[in-house]
């Protein structure tokens, strides 16, 4: 099976092998034929197999290049998140020499900016749900046009106050389009809002719910003040090529980076208190290599996609094996060999037995000595 066999035009397959892409992920197979045909669908695979491209290159294939309106919109949870899609599109267009405009719509970034390249008639819109509403509302962004809504990270933009702006989005859309959801993980509860929205809707899946089998996961056992110390003899001893350790909130994110600055360690930190200007600064930082570790708040767990990530730290331990799954998906991409190391102290290690009975993984414990890392006895 190729992208041709598919339905991917040559243009679109040649763009591909110019970033090195030439055979489908198993997503890729399952989704594409459905969401050109036009089906409501639930995207779900494990993270790094090539959702995002499971579903640009069907919108690609149904977006007319002479229709000078918005045909398709992609609703992200981050500004990352969104800006990594919208890259993907930019790089997909160039690539194939088709003329499909994106146009990223976040908010914090200048409204009158936006508004200016909205006059160049864009036919991809990627962005927040709560700036594209808003630009709807303001009758900017027409959207009588738009045949298709992507929702990525579906499970997150399901609930609390994301589900409530989705809502409203839903009704200032005019036209029934196809609904797309994507997610690593499907549950219950997001599964039934996307079938308020789309009730014919199809499930589409390849390995959702699972980590990448090459990603390994240890653990280390240590006091709650020791933490830090920890942390930079593990850095030191793995040498990693790209790291992400992850806290749950803003404020240890940034005691962390000031920890490990004062190590000597290269590292940036990001989270949801950072404007937008220092968060990307942060992201092209750890993609260019000029940082070697990148201390993430929970809000960057979902989507975050750095290449050469091999090693994710939970510096703080996720309790729900779904956070973990997230989280350790953020290494090991597309195959590539992974590690998952978590610092826990002896009360988090009740958690070890929930992460392995329900991700269907092996925990090793471990301990570091004279900065030589070894199986606990």
């Amino acid at each position: 099976m190729n992208f041709t066999d598919l339905g991917i035009s040559d243009a679109l397959v040649q763009a591909l092998g110019k970033e090195g892409i030439t055979e489908p992920m198993p997503i890729q197979i399952e989704a594409i034929p459905a969401l050109i045909e036009g089906r409501d669908a639930y995207v779900s695979a494990e993270t790094g197999m090539g959702k995002t491209l499971a579903y640009l290159l069907p919108l690609f294939e149904k977006t007319d290049p002479a229709v000078p309106n918005a045909q398709a919109i992609v609703l992200a949870p981050t500004h990352e998140l969104a800006s990594q899609i919208h890259q993907q599109a930019l790089r997909l267009g160039e690539n194939s020499g088709l003329p499909i405009k994106s146009l990223l719509l976040i908010g914090g970034a200048n409204t009158k900016r936006q508004l200016e390249k909205l006059k160049k008639k864009p036919q991809l819109i990627v962005g927040s749900v709560g700036r594209i509403l808003e630009l709807i509302r303001m009758k900017k962004l027409k959207v009588l046009k738009v045949g298709t809504v992507v929702v990525d990270e579906a499970d997150r933009m399901l609930r609390g106050e994301l589900l409530g702006a989705l809502l409203d989005f839903w009704q200032a859309i005019p036209t029934q389009p196809q609904w797309i959801f994507v997610s690593a993980t499907e549950q219950k509860a997001s599964s039934a809002e996307a079938e308020k929205l789309a009730p014919e809707l199809v499930h589409l899946s390849a390995g959702a719910n699972q980590i990448n089998a090459d990603i390994e996961h240890v653990y280390f056992v240590g006091e709650e003040r020791n933490k830090a110390d920890l942390l930079r003899r593990l850095i030191r001893a793995v040498e990693p090529e790209r790291a992400i350790v992850f806290v749950h909130r803003n404020k240890d994110a940034e005691l962390v980076k000031s920890k490990m600055e004062h190590y000597g360690i290269s590292v940036a930190d990001i989270h949801g208190t950072r404007g937008k200007m220092e968060r990307k600064k942060a992201m092209d930082d750890i993609r260019s290599g000029k940082i070697q570790v990148l201390i993430a708040s929970d809000i960057a767990a979902r989507g975050l996609d750095i290449k050469g990530v091999t090693h994710i730290f939970n510096y703080d331990v996720p309790s729900g094996s779904k956070d973990y799954l997230h989280r350790a998906g953020r290494s090991g991409r597309a195959g590539e060999q992974g590690y998952a190391i978590s610092l826990m102290s002896k009360q988090e290690t009740r958690f070890v037995n929930r992460y392995e009975s329900e991700l269907n993984i092996e925990m090793v414990e471990a301990i570091i000595r004279e900065g030589e890392i070894f199986t606990a006895e």
